[in-house]
């Protein structure tokens, strides 16, 4: 069999976890198969659409860095991928329906199929839908009414939609690759829904069935709240005379509370998560996992980290799980951070730098360029590649980069005399351990290495008898404006002497002072 699968968004939101899991799952089975992956754009929701939202949507995959075989900007056999550039298409395969007495004409206005809702709703009916009003009414005069005079010949028919004929007590059967055979009562399927509306635009069920037939997708890999639409997309499949697709209804994504995954539960659009520095390729990873498994061991040192090219191969339908998968954000935190510890340190700055940047790092000191933007000098760049060791074992997100280094570009702000002061000591003891830092400084920040400086240092508490960790807390103090920073020998190294020397003299001129 020929593998062709598809995504198929509306672009009328921005991309989620949930849009982004069905076109993972959609390209890795494909791949894994030889097959083609497709993109196609739902745009018949014209109420809704947005160009904005096209545009997300190539943004969002253009930063995930995977992408499809056939699409509206690639092209393709199947040309155009874009439903509002299709229309024609659906009208004739409406007629088609029309003709076989598969589908009928509706005359109803929107303001009598509302009073129908109301009326059974006062009346605590269980009918729900359309009441198949106009199904009764005769074809041949139904189209009269329809009819479209074409231009110069007279007036147009009357206002209506096309409505599929769903058979009535029948069953509907058919076989899903992760849940099994599944039965569906025609009687519980929507009462005949809308295929073509008065516009000429067709609803999701028949421009979907129609595309898939005609870009001959073998299977559809979507989240199990579209199986409802399921019977109603078999029973127009046969309508048609069409072989339908395999279909895959994949396990919905729940938040930790049991429920769907949405707004509440935290970030779910995926350029939000990008906004607050997480990697792509941690996201991929993670997603990937909801719902899934892969068994096998990757080729890296810990065998929850798979490239795509690994989920690739290792992805299988018989793999998937039925029950719903959890996003569990601590879990996806974890992710992020070990592909953050996976960077060399050049790749790390050049994440971490437009975030820095935005936040004003670097002050009003930055050099400008007509085509690029902002640049850095080049003291500001040796700075901030060689922070990138002392930050990246802390990092979980690429946005806490520009807080963490900021004491480097700026003289931090001296907190309280009490953050200087460590534990059992009082000011007196820790000016004299400040002092003796200073003294000290110099050789600590022309070390070639920490551990260079660690022996040095141990030296010197050993040799004065005090706790090492005495005689650093101040100085650490002094130099970050923190108790709590990262590494402090490679702060002294990458401020070096002269800065060294200036952030001690300062706090000890402050520990000093009356005030």
């Amino acid at each position: 069999m020929k593998i062709r699968v598809r995504y198929a968004p509306s672009p009328t939101g921005l991309q989620h976890i949930g849009g982004i899991r069905t076109a993972l799952f959609n390209y890795l089975f494909a791949h894994s198969l030889g097959g083609k992956f497709i993109l196609r754009l739902e745009d018949t929701d014209r109420t809704r659409f947005d160009e904005s939202y096209v545009k997300n949507l190539y943004d969002t995959f253009n930063w995930l860095g995977f992408k499809w075989n056939e699409g509206p900007d690639t092209g393709g056999p199947c040309s155009p991928y874009i439903q509002s550039e299709r229309t024609d298409l659906y009208k004739k395969y409406a007629q088609e329906l029309l003709d076989n007495g598969q589908a009928y004409y509706c005359f109803c206005s929107s303001e009598r199929i509302e009073e129908v809702r109301k009326k059974r709703e006062a009346e605590r009916s269980s009918e729900t839908g359309y009441d198949r009003l106009c199904r009764s009414i005769d074809p041949d005069e139904a189209a009269k009414r329809a009819a479209v005079i074409k231009s110069g010949a007279g007036k147009t028919g009357e206002s209506c939609t096309v409505r599929l004929k769903i058979p009535l007590g029948e069953k509907t059967i058919f076989q899903d690759q992760l849940l099994g055979d599944i039965e569906w009562l025609n009687d519980d399927i929507n009462p005949d829904p809308v295929l073509l509306k008065s516009d000429g635009f067709p609803t999701y069920h028949l421009a979907n069935v129609v595309d898939d037939h005609l870009m001959e997708v073998s299977h559809v890999l979507r989240a199990q709240e579209w199986l409802a639409s399921t019977p109603l997309h078999v029973i127009m499949y046969r309508a048609f005379g069409w072989t339908p697709p395999e279909f895959c209804h994949l396990p919905m994504v729940m938040g930790q509370d049991g429920k769907k995954l949405s707004k509440r539960h935290g970030a779910t659009s995926i350029d939000e998560f990008a906004k607050q520095g997480y990697l792509p390729e941690a996201l991929l990873n993670y997603i990937a996992l909801l719902g899934a498994s892969y068994e096998e061991s990757s080729d890296s040192k810990h065998p929850e980290i798979y490239t795509l090219d690994e989920l690739a191969r290792l992805f299988s339908l018989k793999k998937l799980n039925k029950a719903p998968a959890v996003f569990d954000y601590k879990k996806l935190e974890w992710y992020n951070g070990q592909y953050i510890r996976m960077k060399s340190d050049e790749e790390l700055a050049q994440l971490c730098l437009p975030y820095a940047i935005k936040v004003g790092l670097f002050g009003g000191t930055l050099l400008k360029n007509n085509e690029d933007g902002e640049e850095l000098t080049e003291q500001q760049r040796k700075m901030f590649l060689a922070s990138m060791s002392l930050v990246k074992e802390r990092l979980v997100f690429l946005n806490e980069a520009p807080e963490k280094i900021a004491y480097l570009f700026k003289e931090p702000v001296i907190p309280a005399k009490e953050e200087f002061i460590p534990k059992k000591a009082d000011l007196a003891k820790t000016i004299e351990l400040l002092q003796i830092g200073k003294e000290i400084v110099k050789e600590l920040a022309q070390a070639g290495s920490d551990e260079q400086a660690e022996n040095f240092i141990k030296a010197e508490a050993e040799k004065r008898e005090i706790k090492l960790g005495d005689l650093m807390m101040p100085l650490r103090v002094a130099i970050t404006g923190s108790r709590v920073s990262p590494p402090l020998f490679g702060s002294l190294r990458i401020l070096g002497e002269e800065c060294s020397l200036r952030r001690v003299q300062r706090s000890l001129d402050y520990l000093t002072s009356t005030h």
